[in-house]
């Protein structure tokens, strides 16, 4: 099971990377992506929506279920991933590799409070 120690997670399994330019990328974790099997369908959130810390905004579904995906943070889409809505299967090669959605925080210190590799790890049970 990949995870990257570099990230940010959350206990709905999507992945946070900080960015250069205050933004953080969001994706599914491996875990998530292995659960749920091949992915048919992905629905992302409008560019400009504003969205609240927790927040359903997208939709992955999967030939087994769809499962909402969550904002991590409250913020402001600002940019999504249309190469995974045309090719959903691109996320189960390589979750990582192939975000969903990009947002500007309200407040960049919330994504410091998220779970670390190690507490992810330990809260999908797989130390």
């Amino acid at each position: 099971m990949n995870v990257p120690a570099d990230l940010k997670y959350t206990a709905s399994h999507e992945w946070i990377r900080a960015e250069a330019d205050g933004s953080v990328t969001i994706g599914i974790t491996d875990h998530a992506q292995e659960s749920l099997g091949d992915l048919v369908f992905i629905e992302l959130p409008e560019k400009g929506r504003r969205v609240t810390a927790n927040e359903a905004c997208a939709i992955v579904e999967s030939v087994k279920a769809a499962s909402d995906i969550y904002a991590p943070v409250a913020g402001e889409i600002v940019a999504v991933n249309d190469a995974v809505v045309g090719a959903p299967e691109k996320v189960n090669a390589d979750a990582y590799a192939n975000w969903l959605f990009k947002l500007k925080p309200v407040n960049s210190a919330d994504v410091a409070k998220l779970l670390d590799a190690a507490a992810y790890t330990a809260a999908i049970g797989k130390e």
